[in-house]
C-alpha cells in the first residue's frame, strides 16, 4: 500500500473510533435518582395548611367532617408531589466493546460498497509513485520522463492531470499538458488545455501562437475567432512577427476571403525581402501561394456563392459545438459535387455566404463544374449538425433543398426546421 493510501484509511479509523466513542460516551455516565427539591417546600406547606385548619376546627369555624375532607386532600396533594428514585441497569462492557467494533466496520463497509473504489486507490498509487516525475515534466525540469516511469504511461498521464488541476493558474503547465495531448494525438483535449494557457497569459507570444495553429490544424484548417484574435494581438505588438502573418494568410485562404489572405501574403513577402541573407526560396514559396490563390480565385467565380439564413425562432436552439454542412449534389443521389464543413458559431449572426465549386470536391474527377458542363440537375442543401456528422440525424436543423440551374451562380437557403 502506498503513503496516501495508509493515510486515508488510518484518518478513517480514527475517525470511525472517535465516533463509536461519540455514541456510547453517554454509557459511562452513572444515571442518579431524580432529587424532588420541591418536596421539603411542599411538606412545610403541608404543616402551615393542618395549623390552620385546626385553628379554624378550634374557633369553630369548621365541623370535624370538614376538616377531616381536608386534611385527607391534603395528604393526597403531598403523596402525588413526591417522586421516587428510579433505578437503571448499567451497560455493559461487552455491549460497549461491540458498538466501538461494529462502527468502524460498518463505516468501512458503507465506503467499499457504495462504489467502485479502485480508480481512487489507482490515482492515488500514481501520485504517489510519479508524482514528482509529472511535477518535474510539467515544470521543465524533466523534458522526458525515466525509463521505469514509461512503463505505467496511464499512471503517468494521471498524475500530469491531477498536477494541473491542483495548479490551475499556472498556463506553462497547461502549455505542457497540452503537448502530452497531442503526443497521444487528442487534439481536442489538447486544444482546450492551450485554451486555458492562453486565457491565463493572453500576453505571451509563444502560448498564443502554440493555441492558434493548434486550434487551426484540429478544426480543419478553420481560424475560429478567438483563435484568431490571439493572432491579431500577437501582429499589434510584434507586427513583423512571421508565424502570425502566415497564420492570417492561411485562415483567410481557408475561409475563402482570398483578398485577405492576399494581403497578408503581401505583407510577409515585403518582411522577408527586406531581411538580409539569401530569401529566394522563401519569396518563390509565397508567390507560389499567391499564385494558387489566383487559381481558387478563378474557380470561385465559376462556383455558387449560397447564402445560408437561420429562422429567428432557431437561434436558440444552436450550439457552439454545432456544425454546419453545405453541400451541392445531383438531384438523383450519389456523393456531392461539392460539400463545406463549418463550424456553426459563424451562423450566430444569423447569416452566412458560402461558396462551393471545384475547391470543395470530395474527388477531383467528381466536380461541380463537370456536373454542370454536364447538364446535371443540381440540388442545394444545408443543414446544422448536433453530433458533427454529415447525415442528418434527429435533432438537427434542416433547410428545405432547392434546384439550381445549370448557369446559376447564387443560391438562399433557410434553415427553419427540426429533423424528426
Amino acid at each position: 500500500m502506498t503513503p496516501s493510501i495508509i493515510l486515508f484509511f488510518s484518518v478513517a479509523a480514527l475517525l470511525s473510533v472517535l465516533l463509536a466513542l461519540m455514541v456510547i460516551l453517554p454509557w459511562f455516565k452513572a444515571k442518579k435518582a431524580n432529587d424532588n427539591q420541591l418536596l421539603a417546600l411542599n411538606v412545610q406547606v403541608f404543616e402551615t395548611r393542618i395549623a390552620e385548619l385546626l385553628a379554624d376546627k378550634q374557633a369553630g369555624k369548621i365541623d370535624d367532617v370538614a376538616f377531616d375532607a381536608y386534611q385527607a386532600e391534603l395528604k393526597r396533594q403531598l403523596i402525588a408531589a413526591q417522586t421516587y428514585q428510579q433505578s437503571y441497569p448499567a451497560v455493559s462492557k461487552k455491549s460497549r466493546i461491540i458498538v466501538m467494533v461494529w462502527i468502524p466496520i460498518l463505516a468501512i463497509l458503507a465506503y467499499l460498497m457504495t462504489s467502485d473504489r479502485t480508480s481512487v486507490f489507482k490515482l492515488w498509487t500514481a501520485q504517489d509513485t510519479v508524482g514528482q516525475i509529472a511535477d518535474d515534466l510539467l515544470t521543465g525540469k524533466l523534458d522526458t520522463p525515466p525509463d521505469w516511469a514509461k512503463k505505467d504511461s496511464i499512471a503517468l498521464i494521471s498524475a500530469m492531470q491531477t498536477n494541473v488541476y491542483q495548479h490551475a493558474y499556472d498556463p506553462n503547465r497547461w502549455m505542457r499538458l497540452s503537448e502530452l495531448f497531442l503526443a497521444l494525438d487528442a487534439q481536442p483535449q489538447a486544444v482546450e488545455a492551450l485554451a486555458r494557457a492562453y486565457r491565463l497569459n493572453p500576453t505571451d507570444s509563444q502560448i498564443a501562437m502554440t493555441y492558434a495553429q493548434t486550434s487551426f490544424f484540429a478544426n480543419n484548417g478553420i481560424l475560429d475567432n478567438t483563435a484568431k484574435n490571439a493572432v491579431l494581438e500577437i501582429l499589434k505588438t510584434t507586427p513583423d512577427h512571421e508565424g502570425a502573418l502566415m497564420m492570417m494568410a492561411m485562415g483567410e485562404m481557408r475561409a475563402g476571403n482570398l483578398d485577405a489572405a492576399k494581403a497578408w501574403i503581401a505583407r510577409l513577402r515585403t518582411h522577408v525581402a527586406k531581411k538580409s541573407g539569401d530569401r529566394s526560396q522563401a519569396l518563390q514559396s509565397l508567390d507560389e501561394l499567391t499564385a494558387k490563390i489566383n487559381e481558387q480565385e478563378q474557380k470561385i467565380k465559376q462556383g455558387v456563392v449560397i447564402s445560408v439564413f437561420v429562422d429567428k425562432s432557431l437561434l436558440a436552439e444552436m450550439q457552439k459545438t454545432d456544425t454546419l454542412f453545405v453541400s451541392i449534389s445531383d438531384s438523383q443521389g450519389g456523393a456531392p459535387y461539392a460539400v463545406k464543413k463549418l463550424s456553426a458559431n459563424e451562423l450566430t449572426s444569423g447569416k452566412l455566404n458560402v461558396s462551393l465549386s471545384d475547391l470543395d470536391a470530395m474527388m477531383p474527377e467528381h466536380t461541380l463544374s463537370a456536373a454542370q458542363n454536364a447538364g446535371k440537375e443540381l440540388i442545394v442543401r444545408a443543414h446544422i449538425s448536433k453530433s458533427g456528422t454529415a447525415a442528418t440525424q434527429k435533432g438537427d436543423l434542416l433547410a428545405s433543398p432547392i434546384v439550381i440551374g445549370k448557369k446559376q451562380q447564387t443560391a438562399e437557403l433557410n434553415i427553419n426546421q427540426v429533423a424528426p
